[in-house]
């Protein structure tokens, strides 16, 4: 297998090229890591979102947009579709790394990780990256610094110079657009939490409405997870039949039916103490080869409309 951060790079190249045309900005720090701005000081948008999401699955995913309903409105949906979805989404676009530097508290996700592959699921897949450059995308408050580029070239073994850091706040339309991009990954990294092989997941679509650009970090949040626990769908086609494809979606949870803002806010967001089932797509249809088609969950027009002010 080709290095995910060799692809992850080809399109983070693409990204600095049309910066201009995609809204973002670019940054050379000091100790030479390069820094992609995808919506904090610049406004982003629906194409750059969907090149960070490809950045993320290291170019192994086909993303695109469309224009659906959510309670009889019109809002963008984002489809995503992957044959090779252990390495595009739990080697690449999981957000696994909670980055923890003087300067920034964030979540990182991309082909970056698979560099020091210390996540279990790496073992389980068989993967390690080689690579001289690493990817890994930040969705934080502010920009990452010197710092941050620095703990990632520690980690990952390379350079600060050969270090590339695109980076979103959730309250952007990147972020709300890079989240319903998270539909197939939250299905297949439950999936395999719940014990399946996940080299005997074969190919998964997904779609989910893009939520509205919120004010805050912590609606932005919210909103996201309601685009994808009570809008989002996915397809998995799977190798072998499994006994708990029923736990795959959010209606599986005995939270489920209220908006995540007001979930997190009743656990002071303290996502510990939420079950992991919350977060999944609301509806899941996962076809067995040469056996049965389970069909799970269900989309809430009411909730998602709410939501989402419609």
């Amino acid at each position: 297998m080709d290095s995910l951060n060799r692809m992850a790079l080809e399109l983070v190249e693409e990204a600095i090229e049309f910066a201009d045309e995609l809204g973002i900005a670019i940054a050379e720090l000091d100790n030479g890591a390069t820094v992609l701005d995808f919506g904090h000081d610049v406004a982003g948008g629906i194409e750059a979102g969907l090149l960070l999401a490809e950045i993320q699955t290291a170019g192994l995913a086909t993303i695109q947009n469309r224009l659906d309903e959510v309670a009889g409105a019109p809002v963008p949906h984002i489809d995503l579709t992957t044959d090779r979805p252990a390495l595009a989404l739990l080697c690449a676009q999981k957000a696994g790394w909670e980055l923890d530097a003087d300067e920034l508290e964030g979540l990182a996700s991309g082909p970056g990780r698979a560099l020091f592959a210390e996540e279990e699921i790496f073992a389980r897949v068989g993967y390690e990256d080689d690579f001289d450059f690493a990817t890994l995308a930040v969705e934080a408050d502010d920009l990452p610094g010197e710092a941050v580029a620095e703990r990632v070239a520690d980690r990952t073994d390379v350079g600060a110079n050969a270090v590339f850091l695109p980076s979103f706040p959730s309250a952007s339309l990147v972020g709300s657009v890079t989240a319903a991009a998270r539909a197939a990954e939250l299905a297949t990294v439950r999936l395999a939490d719940l014990g399946y092989d996940p080299l005997d997941i074969r190919s998964v679509s997904a779609n989910a409405p893009i939520a509205p650009v919120a004010s805050d970090e912590a609606t932005a949040i919210g909103l996201a997870n309601d685009a994808l626990a009570y809008g989002g769908q996915v397809h998995l086609t799977v190798d072998e039949d499994f006994g708990r494809f029923d736990d795959l979606t959010s209606v599986a949870s005995d939270e489920y039916g209220a908006p995540f803002e007001e979930i997190l806010d009743s656990v002071d967001w303290n996502f510990a103490e939420l079950p992991d089932g919350l977060f999944a797509p609301a509806q899941v249809t996962v076809d067995v080869s040469g056996g049965p088609t389970h069909a799970f969950g269900e989309t809430s027009e009411d909730v998602l409309g709410d939501a989402f002010g419609l």
